[in-house]
């Protein structure tokens, strides 16, 4: 009986991988030249600009695919500069700029040495964020792009408190190569920056926005962008360091000249510390409540 319920549920054709795998014989037709290869082993085939909407679906899907495969369900997004050091970087930095007496370099390490407190802020939210969701009925896992610098600093927390992260890479002439703190098989490369950008929000019960530059600020404003619009679901974003990002945006002028609504300005909360951060999430969502209620918290986009 056994037998016959397995013939019955075979599969009736062998699989791609297995006609991939399937070495054919060496012929005239085995040539780089050659037409004959299966299209979707063919690489030179698959880069043709003709196949761009194949490319699109193949980085939304494997992505999706994995970490569907993982149990990857709820993820915190931390956003940041990657130009921003781990403090031993940048007292380093601040040693050598002081042995050479130059003034323009000290100025600049300096700086460096003051933005590197948000390295260890988000390095200890990514911890807690690992930590105290583990027992949750949906963990939550932190997602970086994938570099240096503040990317760097939210993969690094969660791997020392023995969580699981995502990176989120991107091929750019430079700051490609994924940290050293990644969980391999949630590191990913994506050539296309809108796939990159949806996947950061479609398991996501919240933004952390550390300071950055042009590509922090595309990544917070075109989140913020689909909340305001009703285009997502509401989250939070958390900006880190009231300081850096009240000088840097004038949230006042466009309510003022009625550029935004009133209301969009609660779009936000400003955060100083990793246990502020974690204590706002803890009132968004009842972490703290005595028995686990995160339920369904991350829809796709």
């Amino acid at each position: 009986m056994d037998t016959k319920r397995k013939d019955l549920t075979a599969r009736n054709f062998p699989t791609a991988e297995q006609d991939a795998q399937s070495a054919p014989a060496a012929s005239r037709y085995s040539g780089p030249e050659s037409a004959y290869r299966l299209a979707f082993t063919d690489v030179e085939f698959l880069l043709q600009d003709e196949l761009r909407p194949v490319r699109m679906q193949l980085e939304l899907l494997k992505p999706e695919m994995v970490q569907k495969r993982l149990g990857i369900e709820s993820t915190i997004v931390i956003f940041g500069s990657a130009r921003i050091p781990a403090p031993d970087d940048a007292a380093r930095q601040l040693a050598l700029a002081e042995a050479a007496d130059d003034a323009t370099a000290l100025r600049r390490a300096r700086m460096q040495v003051r933005m590197s407190l948000y390295y260890d802020a988000a390095r200890e939210f990514a911890q807690i964020v690992s930590t105290r969701s583990r027992s949750h009925d949906t963990p939550i896992h932190v997602v970086t792009g994938g570099g240096p610098g503040i990317m760097e600093a939210g993969n690094r927390g969660a791997f020392e408190a023995g969580g699981k992260s995502i990176g989120l890479n991107i091929v750019l002439p430079h700051e490609q190569a994924p940290n050293d703190y990644i969980t391999p098989e949630l590191c990913f490369q994506f050539h296309y920056f809108g796939l990159r950008k949806m996947h950061f929000l479609m398991r996501s019960i919240a933004l952390v926005c550390f300071p950055g530059g042009f590509g922090t600020l595309d990544e917070l404003f075109e989140t913020m962008t689909l909340i305001q619009t009703g285009k997502c679901r509401k989250r939070p974003i958390l900006l880190f360091g009231r300081e850096f990002w009240s000088r840097l945006i004038d949230f006042d002028l466009l309510v003022d000249t009625g550029m935004i609504s009133p209301q969009d300005v609660g779009l936000f909360h400003y955060v100083e510390s990793a246990e502020e951060a974690w204590g706002l999430l803890e009132r968004e969502y009842g972490f703290d409540l005595p028995t686990t209620q995160t339920g369904d918290l991350a829809v796709d986009i």
